[in-house]
């Protein structure tokens, strides 16, 4: 019988952290809402929801050194998973309406505004996932939630061997941007897997289940 696996969905004052919450237990998950270091650095798995302006949601995790949290359990190889502004983050920077933020720098790279007339891209669209995707398998030809008005829209790390090449899922909004990273201990979305239906929950059980 496979162990059920304890996710902590770190509660630092962003938005949607409750329904990030049901989402992750609905696919399978025992889950605590917590602000606990403790709780955090030992749960199988983290989740960082995000909603907001990319230097609002800094500013609160840094208040509760979130960004120190989420260091150490990579440097560990301890699961995370960031959605949305929770994505954005993981990125060295963040521009949003001449606001310069420092992220935390897991991934090189800068979140700028989509390059669409329309914003923020809000509703469903599909994704291009990459074959060798975990987060996306059985449900490759799904429809996901977004609503946002920046993006990450290159990928500029570079794994050498013997580190495995990260799964890099895309989708469009008036140019191409980054819907989801798996890299190593550390996965992404940008869109709303607790806002996307089944396909959300198969999503996130997907990554429970890779909690090994």
């Amino acid at each position: 019988m496979t162990a059920v696996r304890r996710v902590a969905v770190l509660d630092y004052g962003s938005g949607n952290v409750h329904s990030a919450a049901k989402a992750v237990e609905r696919a399978g998950a025992e889950v605590e809402l917590t602000a606990d270091r403790r709780v955090a650095m030992e749960a199988d798995g983290l989740v960082v929801p995000g909603v907001g302006a990319f230097k609002a949601v800094m500013d609160q995790l840094r208040s509760v050194r979130g960004d120190e949290l989420i260091d150490r359990r990579l440097a560990g190889g301890r699961p995370v998973l960031g959605i949305c502004v929770g994505m954005q983050v993981m990125f060295e920077r963040g521009v949003e309406r001449g606001v310069d933020t420092e992220g935390l720098g897991e991934w090189p790279g800068t979140v700028r505004e989509l390059p669409s007339d329309v914003l923020p891209h809000m509703g469903w669209n599909t994704v291009d996932p990459d074959p060798g995707s975990v987060l996306f398998e059985g449900i490759e030809d799904e429809r996901f939630y977004f609503v946002h008005s920046y993006a990450a829209q290159e990928w500029q790390l570079d794994v050498m061997p013997p580190f495995p090449q990260p799964a890099l899922t895309w989708a469009e909004h008036g140019g191409r941007f980054l819907a989801a990273v798996e890299n190593g201990p550390l996965s992404a979305t940008q869109f709303h897997p607790e806002k996307s239906a089944e396909a959300g929950i198969r999503l996130l059980s997907n990554w429970i289940r890779s909690l090994g």
